[in-house]
């Protein structure tokens, strides 16, 4: 199956979804390549970019389950290639 490259930028504005968004990140980690987070506590917020390597559905599936935590936003650009 083909894969595509995408990065994932995930926002968390309340720390009490980390957990989700580890196991969720977790589930899928055979597929993504790298993983960035920064914290910005002067707004207590963190920023974590996500790159991955994963079919289009497979990549859907997670950013849909990322969306679905509350406390989470989720943006995804994929190459064009």
């Amino acid at each position: 199956m083909e894969t595509r490259i995408a990065v994932i930028a995930i926002v968390v504005e309340d720390n009490e979804c980390t957990a989700a968004l580890n196991a969720v990140l977790h589930e899928y980690g055979n597929y993504i390549i790298g993983r960035m987070g920064i914290p910005y506590r002067k707004r207590d917020i963190s920023l974590i970019s996500v790159m991955i390597d994963a079919p289009s559905d497979v990549i859907s599936a997670l950013t849909g389950k990322l969306g679905n935590i509350n406390g989470l936003t989720v943006k995804t650009a994929y190459s064009k290639a």
